[in-house]
């Protein structure tokens, strides 16, 4: 764990001295090398005092180093045309190191810290290299939108500290009063907006919208995750209140997720209808992480891990056919399938793996969710239904949307490159082939 440190420092250096092909090979070192950390420290390790860290700790690690190798992948054209790629290559590398020591930090002050400073590259990513005016509008609104929800946060770790005398999550004692009832509200309402669940979701359209394909990729991948990873830490803190407000948490989480898909289906815009479904999903994982039982955690992780995949795929297809086509609206991207027959397989298989079709890791995800929520209350099982058929319809929708119909495209364009289809291949293979060793995270919890 400290070599993979040591590892994200020096390649922050890099990217000063070196090619766009070292940083990005050094990358992709980390992703096996953090592979590996997840077999070999399956179970909880600890580094020191304040880092260390569990399978969830692990295998967000993991997901985070190989999400941030596919963004410089993605963003090639930014070398190409010299546009300030060192910058960007370090705000990269800055992003990871800031998300590494959030999922290995076992300090809540240190994680509260950690948490926030991911904000300050993220927002400079989208403002520096966003392709539209409103970016600075959109920046903006992510940064204040989180940094607000976040100051109580402060507080309620300040607070705990004075009380129990630590911040380390499995020091932690609480004592069930009425004050700490009301700081586990507190604690919650920073990561519910970071997931962020209907209601609070308000800034994440913006974002994805206004931000470069590497801003959508860490938004979607990662950033989303580090509220879900939040809840997991925060909620085995106050077990003894999510006894009494389990209930309403939750059918917030899945009246959310089904308003959102709702959403989705009125879009033209396509990455709003792609940000729009990370909501839905997002309350999936949160309900999941209510119930608190060894169902519910593994499929939240399970569905962290798929969403972060196939969310981030998904992004990188919107942004090559904007690319050449130079709009999102779903009015004018018509029959692309004809124009771009291999990239409409593309389409097809994580539209459908968005959907939780086999044999992605979406579906174990939510199989293992809706095993844990139906047996904490069988009126569940009505929103999960509506919930899984929106899903689909919303996911068949944008397929049929791009693929199907008479295109209005009477311009060149470039083809789809190899660069490309490697890119969607790297996202396609860990989604799918990870589900033969599904046993790692079944029971990790």
């Amino acid at each position: 764990m400290l070599g993979m440190f040591m590892c994200m420092c020096m390649l922050s250096l890099c990217t000063m001295i070196f090619s766009w092909e070292v940083v990005q090979c050094g990358l992709f070192f980390l992703s096996f090398l953090s592979i590996f950390f997840i077999y070999c420290f399956s179970s909880f390790s600890c580094l020191s005092v304040m880092m260390g860290g569990d399978l969830l700790s692990f295998s967000l690690i993991s997901l985070s180093c190989w999400i941030c190798s596919l963004m410089l992948l993605a963003s090639y054209k930014i070398y190409m045309n010299n546009f300030d790629s060192e910058k960007f290559s370090f705000l990269v590398i800055l992003i990871l190191i800031f998300l590494f020591l959030s999922f290995g930090c076992l300090d809540l002050l240190m994680f509260y810290v950690f948490f926030e400073c991911v904000l300050v590259p993220t927002f400079l990513l989208i403002i520096g290299w966003g392709g539209q005016p409103e970016r600075l509008q959109a920046g903006i609104y992510m940064f204040f939108y989180t940094l607000c929800a976040s100051l109580p946060l402060l507080v309620g770790i300040l607070n705990l500290y004075g009380k129990s005398g630590s911040m380390v999550y499995y020091v932690l004692m609480l004592n069930g009063s009425e004050m700490e009832m009301i700081w586990f509200f507190i604690f919650i309402i920073a990561f519910l907006v970071k997931l962020p669940v209907f209601l609070l979701h308000l800034w994440l359209p913006k974002a994805h919208v206004e931000a470069p394909i590497a801003g959508s990729m860490i938004l979607a991948g990662i950033l989303l995750k580090l509220g879900g990873y939040g809840l997991f830490r925060v909620l085995f803190l106050f077990q003894n209140f999510v006894i009494y407000s389990g209930g309403f948490l939750l059918s917030v989480g899945l009246m959310g997720g089904l308003f959102t898909s709702f959403i989705c289906l009125r879009q033209v815009d396509l990455k709003s209808l792609i940000a729009y479904s990370s909501v839905g999903h997002m309350g999936m994982v949160m309900g999941g992480i209510i119930t608190l039982n060894s169902w519910g955690c593994s499929g939240a992780l399970l569905l962290m891990i798929a969403h972060g995949l196939c969310s981030s795929a998904l992004f990188c297809l919107a942004n090559l056919v904007y690319e050449r086509f130079y709009s999102r609206s779903l009015m004018v991207l018509k029959g692309l399938m004809s124009i771009f027959p291999m990239l409409a397989m593309w389409w097809f298989l994580f539209c459908v793996f968005n959907m939780a079709a086999p044999p992605s890791m979406n579906l174990f995800g939510e199989i293992f969710l809706m095993m844990s929520m139906i047996s904490w209350s069988r009126w569940t099982m009505i929103c999960l239904i509506l919930l899984s058929f929106f899903s689909a319809c919303y996911s068949l929708f944008m397929f049929s949307s791009t693929q199907h119909g008479k295109s209005w495209m009477m311009f060149p364009f470039n083809e789809i490159k190899v660069r490309e289809y490697i890119l969607l291949l790297l996202h396609f293979v860990p989604l799918n082939f990870l589900v033969f060793n599904l046993d790692l995270w079944s029971y990790w919890f």
